[in-house]
């Protein structure tokens, strides 16, 4: 059995795509190809399946094998690789675990290159994760417990390179955490995540989203900004805050494809990009 995958990163937070599988075990095969060392190495297996009235149908599975319910960067390069695979640029509406999601691609000056932005629905409230109490986080700092279709918790913090982040979020894996701090644009904030299942990643979209919508509830941008621009580890992406819908939030930023690979029982055919 030979599966053909592609592998895409949005901001360094990077993804195997794979369509029509048959494969039994899908959470194995997640942690087998995302290992970095034994593997082919990545965040997460986006798998693809048909779905009447949809484009296709994205399930998610993290490096751990956990299966999620949405990832924001994730769904683009989901949206990338089912561009190529139709042929065209067409808007896509995207099922997912936690419902469905509308991509609009757009080309740029590089044939691997995409940008992508991700109607991401309603920022909404969520519960503390399991062991947040015991964490004992300074009262002063603000935290929002949100979702986007999966679970976040935002902290504020005044320097996100002082905190021990991977200690963190080992107490409360349950969660995508991140950490933001204003700046260093007026409508700008810059983040770093946490992710649950996957461990400390170079970008998280529906972690941008929730960190968005928590700066502008805190005030670290100014009253009235439409748009927050969220610098992370691997690059920036910008969140639009739709104020007629509260809490609608839409993700953009680029996509990019870095190759194919064939597997055969677990073991590399080729590889090009």
């Amino acid at each position: 059995m030979i599966l053909e995958l592609s592998k895409h990163h949005g901001l360094g937070n990077d993804f195997l795509v794979v369509f029509h599988p048959d494969v039994d075990d899908l959470a194995a095969l997640a942690v087998r190809l995302c290992s970095r060392r034994r593997g082919i190495g990545a965040d997460g297996l986006l798998v693809g399946e048909s779905e009447p009235g949809y484009a296709a149908r994205m399930v998610l599975y993290n490096a751990d094998g956990s299966r999620a319910e949405m990832s924001g960067n994730g769904i683009r390069c989901f949206a990338q690789a089912l561009a190529a695979r139709r042929g065209d640029l067409r808007p896509q509406l995207i099922l997912t675990d936690a419902g469905s999601r509308l991509v609009q691609l757009l080309a740029t000056d590089r044939d691997d290159t995409l940008d992508v932005s991700v109607d991401m629905g309603p920022v909404l409230p969520g519960a503390p994760p399991a062991g947040w109490q015991a964490l004992g986080c300074n009262p002063d700092r603000p935290v929002a417990h949100l979702s986007l279709g999966n679970p976040h918790t935002v902290v504020g913090v005044d320097d996100v390179t002082a905190v021990d982040l991977a200690d963190l979020g080992r107490q409360v894996p349950g969660t995508n955490l991140e950490i933001i701090e204003p700046g260093p644009q007026p409508d700008a904030i810059t983040m770093r995540v946490h992710e649950r299942g996957a461990g400390i990643t170079e970008a998280c979209g529906t972690g941008a989203c929730a960190s968005a919508w928590a700066a502008v509830s805190w005030g670290f941008v100014p009253a009235g900004t439409g748009q927050v621009v969220v610098h992370m580890d691997g690059g920036s992406a910008t969140v639009h805050l739709d104020e007629p819908v509260a809490g609608h939030v839409t993700l953009i930023g680029p996509t990019v494809f870095i190759g194919t690979v064939a597997v055969h029982s677990y073991h590399y055919e080729s590889i090009h990009s």
